[in-house]
């Protein structure tokens, strides 16, 4: 279904909420409250932390509401949890004290997951956070600077070691991106931090192109060190 279609029948069409299926609402406020705030953002890592990861703040706690939540927009196409996604990232950010202009950059997916979903999810959050960053003064661009150089394996059952070995060298910043990473620092955003290689190894791909990366913003961190990784289906 296209995704201008899935927008309208979600105007339409009874629904259910996609963290507890509550019936008759996109998402309930139980479920909104999940997602997290300014006060319940919080630095997170994982164990052991890769190198290069740079600070990482977390909306929320990774539970099976909020997984639900996060599955039912990338996996699902349910767009209009964009915007709350996007707020919960937009809080995840300013812990991270970017003065000025602030980059969000969201880490790529592969492209034939792209094709296969209809949409790029975290670069659609990405556009959403930077929008409620502006509602609430703060200068902010949405920039998808960063592409998978080469394809990559299904990290869903991956360990860190894995992934790492999976991901190293994949990722790389588009041409013509250099003079837009010197203006301004760079916040990466995702949905989920796991075992940390994706941020990581965004992180060091910008560097290597002279941007600024100033931390990292996601929806949901793991309470403890890592998420298990069959949990939650990456890229």
């Amino acid at each position: 279904m296209g995704g201008w279609w899935r927008e309208i029948a979600g105007l339409l069409l009874p629904v259910d909420c996609a963290g507890c299926g509550s019936p008759r609402t996109e998402l309930c406020e139980r479920c909104r409250g999940l997602l997290g705030g300014a006060s319940s953002v919080r630095r997170v890592r994982p164990a052991p932390e890769p190198a290069g990861l740079p600070p990482v703040h977390a909306a929320g706690r990774y539970g099976d509401e909020v997984r639900a939540v996060l599955l039912a927009h990338k996996e699902r196409g349910t767009l209009g949890l964009a915007r709350p996604l996007g707020t919960a990232l937009a809080a995840a950010v300013g812990p991270l004290g970017v003065a000025g202009t602030v980059l969000l950059v969201p880490v790529p997916s592969a492209r034939r997951a792209v094709a296969r979903r209809g949409h790029d999810a975290t670069a659609r959050m990405a556009r959403a956070a930077a929008a409620a960053l502006r509602r609430q003064g703060t200068p902010a661009r949405a920039v998808a600077v960063l592409r998978q150089r080469r394809a990559v394996a299904d990290q869903s059952g991956l360990d860190a070691a894995g992934r790492l070995a999976n991901l190293s060298g994949a990722m790389e910043v588009a041409g013509g991106s250099l003079a837009l990473l010197a203006a301004a620092p760079v916040v990466l955003v995702d949905d989920l931090m796991t075992t940390g290689t994706s941020l990581s190894v965004a992180a060091q791909a910008l560097t290597a192109a002279g941007g600024r990366v100033a931390g990292a913003a996601v929806v949901a961190g793991p309470d403890g060190p890592e998420i298990p990784s069959a949990a939650h289906r990456r890229r």
